[in-house]
């Protein structure tokens, strides 16, 4: 099969390499799309990942190619999402359903071989089947839309709330859809890029401001009466909006910190001292909640939404290549081309 493996830092190479063998308990799933996350970025050009070679790519659906030994309801030619942490059942996290939280875990696309290839081998309880009005395409982000739906979540919006997001990369703008589908009141939309507010416009929000051109804390202020927002979600993980999330907060209100951290942060005295006296709660988020059982997690939920019409994902498909094409297209998103 035709994959992109990953030899060291910047060493990308198309390549033809071996179909991964089917165990027990195992389907071999046929990729449909794969997309890139942002973490993928600095994983092939920065940090690398855990070893050398490695097939990366988290973020897919595809086709049952073939089946392993074993009782599963699933059948050759079913169209799956696939949940990319391979967890293990001797975790104290795992007991409760909580695998994003267990350790040991193995991962599809960093810490064995994932995506950017023709086809991947994914335990049988790691699936979920498509909806028949669902494209690949869509269910390709059921992944980063768990994402965002579990930060939401983490945040305990309410009906009514008024809710800022800091950061509208792909997890920002369908964590701005979830915040919309929970009946948020609010949706203050904040991003250093026009285009970016430009893709949030089309998909019906309005309340959108250029953190370049305008103080964020100032206009939350403007916005709630000096009150500040019931809920922030830093979806950045840039300094300037931590801080800028920490100061737009009211009282006894919640910061769900999404975006993967790019630099130290420092804060100031003051700031800790008006987090403590506002008792503002801090909550991280990582990952989403699967259920092996079948139960309301954040993937059924990101796919019936899906189904239904909630969230609206392919706006945010800008570009799509085949395999063949996929180095240049890792190295246009690194430099931001």
């Amino acid at each position: 099969m035709e994959a992109i493996v990953l030899h060291g830092v910047s060493d990308l190479r198309l390549e033809d390499v071996p179909v991964p063998e089917l165990g027990p308990g195992q389907v071999l799933v046929r990729i449909g799309f794969c997309g890139v996350c942002g973490s993928d970025i600095p994983r092939c050009f920065v940090k690398g990942t855990y070893h050398f070679p490695t097939i990366c790519g988290h973020e897919f659906a595809g086709t049952i190619e073939s089946i392993g030994d074993g009782e599963t309801p699933f059948r050759v030619g079913d169209r799956v999402a696939v949940f990319p942490l391979i967890w293990n059942d001797d975790h104290p996290a795992c007991e409760t359903g909580k695998y994003a939280q267990s350790d040991g875990y193995d991962y599809l696309g960093s810490r064995s071989d994932g995506a950017f290839s023709e086809y991947v081998v994914a335990p049988f309880r790691n699936l979920i089947a498509v909806p028949e009005n669902v494209s690949l395409e869509e269910a390709a982000m059921t992944e980063p839309a768990s994402v965002a739906l579990h930060a939401v979540r983490r945040g305990r919006v309410r009906l009514g709330d008024t809710v800022a997001v800091f950061g509208l990369g792909p997890i920002g703008l369908m964590t701005a859809q979830w915040l919309k589908a929970a009946g948020a009141g609010q949706i203050l939309l904040f991003d250093v890029l026009d285009e970016k507010l430009q893709v949030a416009r089309e998909l019906g929000f309005e309340q959108l401001y250029n953190s370049r051109q305008v103080s964020p804390v100032e206009t939350i202020n403007d916005c709630t009466g000096g009150q500040g927002v019931h809920v922030a979600i830093e979806g950045a993980g840039v300094p300037p909006t931590m801080l800028a999330a920490l100061e737009g907060t009211r009282r006894s209100g919640r910061v769900v910190l999404l975006g993967n951290p790019n630099a130290d942060v420092t804060l100031p005295a003051s700031l800790i001292s008006q987090c403590m006296r506002r008792e503002i709660e801090i909550l991280g988020t990582w990952n989403s909640d699967f259920s092996v059982h079948g139960d309301d997690d954040d993937w059924r939920t990101v796919l019936k939404a899906m189904s239904d019409g909630i969230l609206n994902l392919k706006p945010l498909i800008t570009h799509q290549v085949p395999i063949s094409g996929g180095i240049e297209a890792l190295e246009m998103m690194r430099d931001q081309t």
